[in-house]
Formats: C-alpha cells, structure tokens, sequence
C-alpha cells in the first residue's frame, strides 16, 4: 500500500540511487561520444538525447516503486510471472524481427522487448514459488517448478532466440535454488541428470541455433579464423580496450567507435568505447562503482525483513552480476558475443527502464526492512 512519510524519506538507500544514476550518466555521455559524427557539418544521431529521456522516466518508476511495500510485488507475483509468459507468447507469434531475431513488440511509435522485463518477472514469481508454503527448511522444488520456472521460460526464450536472456534466467535460477536451499539429494539427482544429458542437449542446442549464433560461438573458440568475418567483433572490440592504454585518450577522443570500426559501439560493445577514452584506470572506476552495486545489493538480501526479501533482493544482484560478468568477458573476447548489454551504460530504452525499476525495488527492500517501522497495512 503506498505510505509515504518522513521515515521513508530519511531511510532512503540513496546510496544505490547515486550508483546507478552515475552509471547512467556515464552511459549517456558515452552513447553520446561513440555516436558522434567524424566529419565536421554531418548529422548527429539522437541516440544519446532518447537515452536521456529514458532515463526521466526511468527514475520516476523507480520512486514509484519505492513508494510502495513491496509485500505487493509477492501478493501479484504469479500474475506478473503469467502475463510475463504471454508476452513471450505475443513475440513469438506477432513480433518484430530485427537481425535474425524475433524478440520485440511494436505498439505505434514504441517498441520495447518484453524478455527485459519478463527477467523482474521471473525473480518475483520463482521466489514466491520457492517461500509459499515453507516455514522453513529445504526448498522442495518438484518437477511442477522446473517445468513452469525453469524449462518453459528458457524454451521461449531460446526460441526467438535471444542466447544472453536464456543464460541470464538459468543462471537465476540455479542461484535462487541454492540460497533457498535445495536439500543434497536433489541437488546430486539434478547434477547427475544434466552431466547424463550433457551430450544429447548439446547436440540438439547446437542444430537450434541460428546461423549467426553459431558463428559467434566458433569466433570466441578461434578469432582469426575469419578475421574480416566472424572474428571481426571480437578483435575490434580487444583493439578498441588496448588502444586506451593506462590513462585512456580522453572523452570525445576515441576514435574505434565513430569511426566505426567498432560494431554495436553503443550497445553491446559500449565498455570498449569507454575503456578507449578513460583506460585501464577509468575502467577500474568504472568496475569499483558495479562491485558496490552488488555488495549492496548483497547487505541488503542479508538485511531484508523477510525471506520473500531476502530472494528478490538476491536475484536482482545477481542478475546485475550476471549481465555485468557476461559483457565485459564478451568484449574482452573472454566468452562468446551473446548480445547482453552493459547494465545502466548500454543504450536501450526499456532495458534502462527496467533495471531502475529493479533497483528501486532493491532500494524498497532496503529501505522497509524494519518491520517495526514500516508495518504490512493490507
């Protein structure tokens, strides 16, 4: 229920507000730097200016959110985890379809990717499953749960496919089981399982993949076996990072991105972008702002009222976590290009507006931890 008083102001987590509002900062101005014209007189993209837009509305979503309890989010979970899977549904049926993939919603002039939204989706829904019902102990997740939280999602997912969403979810999803607390038998049975199926659900992953997709994967094992072709990402992008050196170029004096040689230079690629202009040293700032993002996020799981809390407040870390490990592995050729953007930094509309929202729910959870404080009105 919304209960707005001075408390809540004063308790406010304005730590993790200023983090991701820096990093979002930070993503603008090197949205705005990669996608800056060379040539003196030509038109500028407004990439930059929708980011900024996106980021108004983003941070009004995220006081919203903080405005209520978040005993609601676990009171309608399964209602948000069941509209979430119809708009998998919906894409793959009526969506739009933009390089070999088929993962987007047009509605007039918007068009946002429901699969960004299904991740906050997914942690409320799989932690109300894993809390209903148990007073304690080991979580009892039966085949019901792996069918509906964890095959099902990962099935649609795959299937427009978007490879990055798809390890985002299973990665989720093995991490709220373990801080639940999965009982040893089943965790021996489902290692034993996946180690049997290993190489029967590689085979057919592999003849499921799109052309591109398994390209990107025969890049990552060998870069230089099409350096003008497939490997071309992945060494630009390990050009881009050295080039910045110790103390970087200077902002707006990188030339990898504008001068394009740098593919996805805004989007998936943009920590290359920013490690040309601010080095070894920017990047290190840049990596200690996300490592007190998930160490926050981490104290407030520890610090949440209740064991619903506790599990949102982990999956969102670790979904932070994961998407962030994933980027900057992927451009420092250290994993396969999976298309995952760079939390808060990377443009993307709806991406944007769903981590803030993630991250006023942590900011909730924080905040109305004393239940002392802030009692369960409905």
């Amino acid at each position: 229920m919304l209960n707005i008083d001075r408390r809540l102001v004063k308790g406010f987590d304005w730590l993790t507000f200023g983090i991701v509002f820096l990093l979002a900062v930070i993503g603008i101005l090197t949205i705005a730097s990669a996608t800056r014209p060379v040539i003196e007189g030509a038109e500028r993209p407004d990439f930059y200016l929708k980011q900024i837009i996106w980021l108004c509305f983003s941070m009004i979503a995220l006081f919203v959110v903080v405005a209520f309890d978040y005993i609601w989010l676990q009171r309608f979970a399964y209602v948000f985890y069941a509209f979430g899977l119809l708009l998998l549904l919906f894409v793959l049926v009526a969506g739009k379809s933009s390089l070999g993939a088929q993962r987007w919603i047009s509605i007039g002039p918007l068009t946002f990717q429901p699969s960004e939204f299904f991740r906050l989706a997914f942690i409320a829904g799989f932690s109300a499953y894993l809390t209903s019902g148990l007073a304690g102990g080991h979580a009892r997740l039966g085949w019901k749960g792996i069918v509906l939280f964890g095959l099902l999602p990962m099935g649609l997912i795959m299937k427009q496919p978007d490879l990055g969403t798809a390890i985002l979810l299973m990665a989720l999803f093995v991490v709220l089981c373990l801080v639940r607390g999965l009982s040893r038998r089943l965790l021996v049975l489902v290692l034993a399982i996946s180690l049997l199926a290993a190489p029967f659900v590689g085979h057919i992953f592999w003849d499921h993949l799109k052309e591109y997709q398994k390209n990107r994967l025969i890049a990552f094992l060998d870069p230089d076996v099409d350096p003008s072709g497939i490997g071309y990402q992945i060494n630009q992008s390990k050009i881009t990072i050295g080039s910045g050196g110790l103390a970087g170029k200077g902002y707006q004096q990188g030339t990898q991105g504008p001068l394009r040689f740098l593919p996805e230079k805004h989007t998936d690629f943009i920590f290359a972008v920013f490690a040309e202009e601010w080095g070894f040293l920017g990047s290190l700032v840049l990596v200690g702002l996300y490592l007190m993002l998930f160490l926050r996020g981490l104290d407030t799981a520890l610090k949440a009222k209740d064991e619903y809390g506790r599990l949102v407040a982990t999956g969102i870390t670790a979904m932070f976590f994961t998407y962030f490990t994933v980027n900057i592995c992927m451009t420092l050729g250290m994993m396969p290009v999976v298309g995952v953007p760079l939390p808060f930094v990377s443009y993307g509309g709806t991406a944007l507006l769903s981590n803030f929202i993630a991250a006023g729910i942590l900011i909730c959870i924080r905040t109305r931890r004393f239940e002392l404080f802030y009692p369960q009105i409905w």
